[in-house]
């Protein structure tokens, strides 16, 4: 019986057959993760851990030393190991020969125009006769919809950062600041069984929660003023991601209006969702019941975005694009959001699986207003 990552090559053979190549280049840190199971993280963009050639011709996973031992270990079984000595583009002329590669597929989002002259010139040079052909969302195609498994994974990792946030509820008081408050947040998630972080920690209060990717700051938590968490656990290499906006002492009706108007948003898109609806409707289901109060104009951003191998994945749910059509086990967020400058902000983040029967969310953490 084939394993899961064996069944997801077969179908990434198919495609590759379909669009007449002899070689797919896998550069992409998490969809080579996907193919292979190698975990080697590019520590930077003009850093790899390794390079996938999927062929019919065979299956080569291409690394420097530093990764070889651990590439044997987690892939070895599937791939061929290449140790190159002198950077990818030098052993790349061998590795096309033996897999008889005339046309080489790369994924366009990762290969920098340095690194494709690279890749061009050792080819020239080697007397090989190789057309480079731009590729596009060829793995994240598959990649958008989940197995159970991942489904599963995903969901652990959001138990995780919700387990860290109840843990620290008792240490949110008037006078901590935005960052001991996110470092709090980050250590209780490494507690919990985190592997490492989503993104860095948001924490914003009072005004600053008016910026959606706000940075944490020395400014001390006060009274009766919104504050925004934004933050995530990764566990085997899947993502969570999750929002939450909380008060310290009694809410005042703007705030209660305004998170009242958020959370009816977040319960009208997740109501929309369903296989086969557009996710620009489920976007413009929020988008209209904000703009239809007094914060018109005032949510800012997409609703929302696929999470798994990435923290921000395909589908998108938001107004710039035509959209997707949803489909079953589809993992993505749900996160409306009310914004005003000098105020501060409310945004209330759920992760979301597409069902046959509509949306299943798998947050447990209540979305109610903390306040004591």
């Amino acid at each position: 019986m084939k394993s899961t990552i064996e069944n997801r090559i077969l179908r990434i053979k198919e495609i590759i057959s379909e669009k007449n190549l002899d070689t797919l280049m896998v550069m992409v840190d998490e969809n080579r993760r996907y193919l292979s199971g190698f975990k080697g993280h590019d520590t930077q963009f003009d850093e790899s851990a390794g390079v996938l050639f999927i062929s019919k011709a065979g299956l080569i996973l291409a690394t420097d030393s530093r990764y070889e031992e651990q590439a044997v270990r987690e892939s070895g079984h599937i791939y061929e190991i290449v140790c190159y000595k002198e950077g990818l583009a030098r052993q790349l002329p061998a590795i096309l020969e033996k897999l008889c590669t005339k046309r080489l597929g790369f994924e366009s989002v990762r290969l920098s125009c340095l690194d494709h002259r690279k890749i061009s010139e050792e080819i020239k040079s080697s007397g090989l006769e190789v057309e480079l052909v731009e590729t596009e969302n060829v793995v994240e195609t598959l990649r958008v919809i989940k197995d159970e498994e991942e489904i599963e994974l995903i969901q652990k990792a959001l138990l995780i950062a919700e387990t860290a946030f109840i843990q620290i509820q008792d240490s949110i008081r008037p006078g901590i600041t935005e960052k001991e408050a996110a470092w709090l947040i980050e250590k209780a998630m490494h507690e919990a069984g985190a592997d490492g972080l989503s993104f860095p920690t948001i924490v914003a209060s009072g005004p600053n929660s008016a910026l959606p990717h706000a940075i944490p700051s020395d400014r001390a938590f006060k009274e009766n003023e919104p504050i925004l968490f934004d933050w995530g656990a990764v566990l085997n290499g899947y993502f969570s991601d999750i929002s939450r906006t909380i008060v310290i002492g009694k809410p005042d009706d703007y705030f209660i209006r305004a998170y009242k108007t958020v959370l009816d948003a977040q319960s009208l898109a997740v109501n929309a969702i369903a296989p086969g609806v557009n996710s620009k409707s489920v976007d413009e289901a929020a988008r209209k019941h904000i703009d239809s109060m007094e914060f018109s104009g005032k949510f800012i951003h997409g609703l929302g975005h696929g999470t798994g191998l990435s923290v921000h994945e395909d589908p998108r749910v938001g107004p710039l694009s035509r959209g997707t059509v949803l489909e079953s086990q589809m993992v993505f967020t749900i996160e409306p959001g009310i914004y005003i400058p000098g105020w501060g902000g409310i945004r209330l983040e759920n992760m979301v699986v597409v069902r046959e029967g509509g949306a299943e969310v798998l947050n447990k953490l209540e979305q109610n207003i903390f306040y004591k």
